[in-house]
């Protein structure tokens, strides 16, 4: 896996404690770098002994998490922190932002600020401010271990630009991905192209994972994703984020859709052309 920085946003309240947990869950694969990231609230709305005491404060809980945490790291990973100022999500973003390669792993619920970007119709705002994979969690139990990956695939020409961070994080984790070819359209031209994407996914994963396809027709395709992932116990979700033309899957509101309802993790990346080196396959374009 190409990634080793994990940035994890903590507000110190247990549910976003969750992005620490699926962070360290990596480590148990790779070495890893996890950061914790807290924000202050903004010194407007604290006297100037309040802002002093809330950084010492963030500074004491930090040090204990680190203890506490520390000896369950693997591979000789390291587990850090900093406090900074401003809007949240941004400043979580511009820490991601700092390494060359990272990855932001994040509860969607949690306390104060938190709440105001992660909840609800403003669940993207992390996301989509920033070019990095985000894995999302909500309420509920974080994983074991990911050892099944819902990869769903539809006619977007950017569909399968998830394709080869998704490949490379099941071979890390040792797991199985499941291809489903997903859309409410069912004339010829549009299942033809449907498995044309999804016979050329299975193509690259030959020789690299294990893989299973499925083909899946209905109106509400989050809900087919969802309960998909649900019947076969998988552990993550992979989908694309951002809203572009000509993409039927994975726009901003099925996404968001698969976010809130999924009870498991959910990969979202934001999708940019990407250069594959041999091979047929293509991350965009027919």
């Amino acid at each position: 896996m190409i990634v080793k920085n994990f940035i994890v946003p903590i507000d110190f309240s247990e549910e976003s404690y969750k992005g620490l947990e699926l962070a360290i869950l990596f480590s148990k694969y790779t070495h890893v770098n996890i950061q914790m990231v807290h924000v202050l609230r903004k010194s407007s709305d604290l006297s100037p002994a309040s802002v002093d005491v809330e950084a010492e404060q963030a500074e004491i809980t930090f040090k204990k998490i680190v203890e506490k945490h520390t000896p369950r790291l693997g591979n000789n990973s390291n587990l850090r922190y900093i406090s900074k100022k401003g809007k949240i999500y941004q400043e979580v973003v511009n820490q991601a932002q700092s390494y060359k390669d990272s990855v932001i792993t994040a509860s969607t619920h949690g306390l104060s600020g938190f709440e105001e970007f992660f909840i609800g119709s403003n669940a993207y705002k992390i996301i989509l401010a920033t070019d990095r994979p985000v894995i999302t969690i909500r309420k509920g139990k974080c994983p074991e271990d990911i050892k099944k990956i819902v990869l769903p695939i539809d006619t977007g020409e950017d569909t399968r630009q998830k394709v080869p961070f998704t490949t490379e994080l099941a071979q890390l984790l040792g797991a199985e991905v499941h291809i489903i070819a997903v859309n409410s359209n069912k004339d010829d031209k549009a299942i033809n192209k449907l498995r044309a994407y999804s016979t050329q996914v299975a193509g690259y994963m030959v020789g690299k994972v294990s893989y299973a396809t499925e083909e899946l027709f209905g109106e509400n395709i989050s809900d087919l994703i969802v309960n998909y992932a649900k019947a076969v116990k998988a552990d993550l979700i992979s989908i694309m984020t951002e809203q572009s033309p000509g993409i039927s899957l994975i726009l901003g509101n099925t996404a968001h859709q698969v976010i809130n309802k999924a009870e498991i993790p959910v990969l979202s990346i934001t999708p940019r052309e990407l250069k594959i080196t041999g091979g047929s396959f293509k991350t965009f374009g027919d």
